[in-house]
């Protein structure tokens, strides 16, 4: 079962937090990882998800806990 985990002082699901990260729906995700990383802006903790935006695409993204910064792996 998928752990639920605090993202800006929401409780939030895998794919919440993927929806969140990608800033839209997103089909599946796995479960929620804290990152081996801290935010770049705030230095906060950052979590780690892989979701699937679409049935083709696997995309694995970071969300600080607590401010707005997210990124994915997708190439610029």
């Amino acid at each position: 079962m998928a752990e639920n985990r605090v993202v800006q002082g929401r409780m939030v699901t895998p794919t919440k937090l993927g929806e969140i990260i990608e800033g839209e729906d997103v089909m599946d995700a796995d479960a929620i990882e804290t990152a081996d990383r801290e935010c770049p802006r705030c230095g906060e903790d950052v979590l780690e998800v892989g979701y699937m935006p679409d049935i083709t695409e696997y995309v694995t993204g970071w969300k600080c806990q607590e401010c707005d910064w997210r990124e994915t792996d997708r190439a610029e």
